[in-house]
């Protein structure tokens, strides 16, 4: 007779949050685009570095079309997931993906589940 541990809920936790985040597709597209920011982006160095300081949410916002309220909230939830980091720009938000966290949850992932990505599996392309 084979007996299975159920993980608890402290074993899951850390990956609850990024994973509910990422469950909503243009979430997932928005951490893809961010990857590669200036493929997807408008870019104006002068302005700002978007690997460094990140894009700014208007132009997250104008590519996905969606209402301002409703990227504002998705970066949020994106933020609290730690699978992005925000910097003020005067008035503007932007946004740049948490490396290291999308690292460490592949990480996580892979020793959990075993490795079933080839590559970034946050990155669609």
């Amino acid at each position: 007779m084979t007996t299975h541990e159920t993980p608890t809920a402290g074993d899951l936790a850390p990956l609850l949050e990024p994973l509910k985040a990422l469950a909503n597709p243009v979430r997932l597209q928005v951490l893809q685009w961010l990857r590669e920011p200036e493929k997807h982006f408008p870019v104006n160095p002068a302005v700002t570095d978007p690997r460094a300081v990140g894009v700014c949410v208007t132009h997250i916002q104008a590519k996905t079309g969606l209402a301002q309220s409703t990227v504002s909230t998705y970066m949020a939830v994106l933020e609290r997931a730690h699978l992005v980091r925000s910097t003020r720009v005067g008035k503007w938000t932007h946004y740049r993906r948490d490396e290291e966290r999308i690292a460490w949850l592949v990480k996580e992932l892979e020793r959990g589940i075993g490795n079933v990505f080839q590559g970034d599996p946050l990155s669609l392309g």
